[in-house]
């Protein structure tokens, strides 16, 4: 459905975003330079306009057989948006670093990251006799040819791993990005739209970041990317509603899980089992960070009689579903 995949809001005049929590609005004429303000409430009349509209496009429900459908079908759905607009649709999410200051390098990093360069350079220039070098792999990706060999490899190899690690219990010290000092997990990564700016963004030689979809479309999508480090950076494909699927990181082994625009896809009474088994992968003192639709998003208000599979939870013409939360307020 049309306007129906929000992803952000305009940046300042100076090329910075507002975060969350800083947004007031103190002129009337620059309502519209963001999507949500932190002071401005609606009015009783406008309160009352969206609820209306809400219980209009849910009197009729999707049948229990087509929501069979959506269930059992949800990833072939997904596979075939991806396979229409591969990484054409969303842009990547350059805010992520203003909402999550968290995902930013700190200035130490960066230090580090530069003696670890100075520290390559000297390993490349002594080993560059030797095309069995692991580290001549820095000159393959010179070579589109080459890198794309090599890439195609590497697939090959991760297919393998993800599959045999999906029903093993994970060794602590033989998965991958094992040596990694942080590890970062994105649930739901669609084409890498969140991946990739962090590892562009960040630089520390110590960061690992995991990213999973089930649709095994969009995890291709990533893996084929120019961008993707696979010394870096380890995509799979994953249902995290599926309980008898292992994840292939041990317990407590990230520092950071995202979904974002995730969990609303996901039919609500399986959101908490899926958050409760992504928390025990998180190390103590770790943290998930969320951002998804809110209840009477303008997407929500959109939609026509005959897309609502249950209570604030709909299915796309498409076939994807989308749930919309109110925040600190159960499903």
């Amino acid at each position: 459905m049309a306007g129906s995949y929000e992803e952000g809001a305009p940046v300042e005049p100076s090329g910075k975003r507002q975060q969350f929590g800083s947004r007031f609005l103190s002129d009337p004429a620059r309502v519209f330079h963001h999507n949500a303000w932190d002071n401005v409430e609606w009015s009783e009349e406008q309160a009352a306009a969206a609820e209306k509209k809400v219980r209009e496009n849910s009197t009729q429900r999707v049948c229990q057989e087509k929501q069979v459908d959506y269930e059992i079908n949800a990833h072939k759905y997904w596979n075939n948006f991806y396979k229409i607009h591969e990484n054409g649709f969303f842009k990547d999410r350059h805010w992520l670093f203003t909402e999550f200051p968290e995902l930013t390098p700190s200035p130490n990093q960066n230090h580090l990251m530069d003696m670890h360069t100075e520290n390559k350079r000297s390993e490349v220039t002594g080993c560059r006799r030797s095309e069995d070098e692991p580290c001549l792999t820095v000159e393959q990706h010179k070579c589109s040819s080459n890198s794309l060999r090599h890439k195609t490899q590497t697939l090959t190899v991760e297919e393998n791993v993800t599959q045999k690690l999906g029903h093993l219990e994970i060794c602590a010290d033989e998965f991958p990005g094992s040596s990694a000092t942080y590890r970062i997990l994105e649930v739901g990564c669609g084409v890498g739209n969140t991946v990739f700016p962090i590892l562009q963004t960040n630089n520390d030689p110590g960061l690992f970041v995991y990213c999973c979809d089930f649709s095994s479309t969009a995890v291709e999508l990533v893996q084929t990317n120019s961008a993707y480090d696979p010394s870096r950076c380890f995509a799979f494909v994953h249902d995290l509603c599926d309980e008898d699927q292992s994840y292939p990181i041990p317990r407590h082994s990230l520092d950071v899980i995202i979904l974002i625009f995730v969990l609303s896809a996901v039919v609500p009474e399986k959101m908490q089992k899926a958050l409760n088994r992504l928390s025990q992968l998180l190390k103590p003192g770790g943290m998930m960070l969320l951002r998804d639709y809110g209840r009477y998003d303008m997407a929500q208000l959109r939609f026509k009689k005959g897309q609502c599979l249950s209570e604030n939870f709909y299915v796309r013409g498409d076939g994807t579903r989308v749930y919309f939360f109110t925040q600190g307020g159960n499903t």
